[in-house]
């Protein structure tokens, strides 16, 4: 699906330097970045930033209308805060994951997402990533993040076209159908957290 090139809409994903054994699960903002990539629809390109060039990033979260991630409150932004002057909380977010979840009452994975939906599956795990920010290559961390940067727009971009994405359950190995609307339109027009376009 095209969207319109004024669209001021970010999408985002990061890799970490160390693991949840490494910090422990309740020190997610310690697991540090190692790349930050995005997709700008202003310029219709993607980006990567490593951690010394994340305040080239802040200046762009200032101005985005939108921005869009798969579990991006719970992981990504509370990873990225530490490196903020700004709030993450004053950035408007689409979560799919959090979208996903309101109607499934439960989560999962990109992965499960992207194959059951758009038919493309993750080229690695997370753990790979970080071993490859240990061993110093960084081109192929962030070709491994710009990807699920991809992922996560084409999901984004399949549910606000069909109101439907899919998952494949790791109970039943079954795929099944998400009937969703990427934000709740009412309730997001009277908090005033997007601007009606994404709609």
């Amino acid at each position: 699906m095209s969207m319109k090139k004024e669209s001021n809409l970010l999408v985002l994903d990061l890799e970490t330097q160390k693991t949840f054994n490494e910090v422990g699960r309740q020190n997610v903002h310690k697991l540090k970045v190692s790349v930050v990539s995005t997709y700008d629809y202003l310029t219709d390109a993607y980006q990567s930033y490593e951690e010394h060039e994340i305040h080239q990033l802040e200046e762009r979260l200032k101005t985005v209308d939108c921005l869009i991630g798969f579990n991006i409150r719970r992981f990504d932004l509370v990873v990225l805060q530490p490196y903020l002057f700004i709030s993450v909380d004053s950035i408007p977010v689409l979560d799919l994951l959090e979208e996903i979840e309101k109607v499934r009452g439960h989560r999962v994975s990109l992965q499960s997402v992207a194959q059951a939906t758009i038919e493309i599956v993750k080229t690695g795990q997370g753990l790979e990533a970080v071993d490859l920010f240990k061993r110093g290559q960084m081109d192929k961390l962030k070709e491994y993040c710009e990807n699920d940067v991809k992922l996560t727009k084409d999901v984004y971009e399949y549910g606000k076209k069909n109101k439907k994405v899919y998952f494949i359950s790791n109970r039943d190995w079954k795929k099944y159908e998400i009937p969703i609307q990427w934000g709740h339109v009412e309730t997001l027009k009277k908090a005033n957290v997007f601007p009606t376009s994404l709609f």
